[in-house]
């Protein structure tokens, strides 16, 4: 259990100042960065539903998506890119702690995103309500229920998180995983309407907006629950392999 520790505490420190990081604070900062002009150009105030609706909307949609994919891409090639494998992997330590170390970071950064979604959007909105008070937002900030909206799209995401890290971690161009990611990202905003669609792995976080009861419940169930067995099978499945 220790050296589990050590392993994760030693990812952790891999991030400080690295791209995974930096695209953790950029995501957000964009959906923060477009409410903030949306607003100012709005010629009617609305609620802080509709404003935090719409910022968690594109998360699901787009944005949390792409980012899962350079995220996971990213993480990887920290590791692909000066070929440090073989030296990780002969360390005596489990092997599963190594990738299970990278995926437990790469879902921390994605909670961490969210977070940011929440608080950056919430100050975009009122600094935009600062320069134009004709657009201040109406109603009370339901803090609780924002977070649990966007702490439910984790979840949900779980297995397409999974999907990306595999290919990510299998591969060691970055190719394949952006192939995957954008093309994941692509049939779920074409599919959006189909009710096949709620079955795509990049399509289960914004289900978790939908109004019907069954999609809410199929994203969460498949994303959540499988997700974590997919995710598990992935670190097991890669600790297995001699070669990369």
């Amino acid at each position: 259990m220790l050296s589990v520790l050590s392993v994760l505490s030693v990812e952790v420190r891999k991030l400080n100042r690295s791209l995974a990081l930096l695209l953790a604070v950029a995501a957000p900062s964009l959906i923060a960065v477009f409410t903030f002009f949306m607003m100012l150009r709005t010629k009617e105030a609305g609620s802080w539903g509709m404003v935090m609706g719409s910022a968690t909307g594109i998360w699901a949609f787009f944005m949390m998506p792409m980012s899962v994919t350079a995220l996971t891409a990213l993480v990887a090639h920290m590791e692909h890119g000066p070929r440090s494998w073989d030296h990780l992997r002969a360390l005596p330590i489990p092997r599963w702690s190594l990738y299970g170390a990278k995926a437990v970071c790469v879902i921390g950064l994605v909670v961490l995103m969210s977070v940011g979604v929440l608080g950056l959007t919430a100050a975009s909105a009122s600094l935009a309500a600062a320069i134009k008070p004709a657009a201040a937002p109406t109603g009370a900030f339901e803090l609780a229920d924002y977070a649990r909206v966007l702490g439910l799209m984790v979840v949900a995401g779980v297995l397409m998180i999974a999907i990306q890290f595999w290919v990510a971690m299998r591969f060691a161009s970055f190719v394949p995983a952006l192939i995957v990611g954008i093309g994941g990202t692509f049939f779920a905003v074409v599919a959006t309407s189909a009710r096949q669609g709620v079955f795509m792995p990049w399509q289960m976080p914004v289900n978790i907006l939908a109004g019907e009861a069954w999609r809410f419940q199929t994203a969460l169930a498949l994303g959540g629950g499988l997700g974590l067995i997919v995710l598990i099978l992935a670190v097991a499945h890669l600790a297995r392999r001699e070669v990369l």
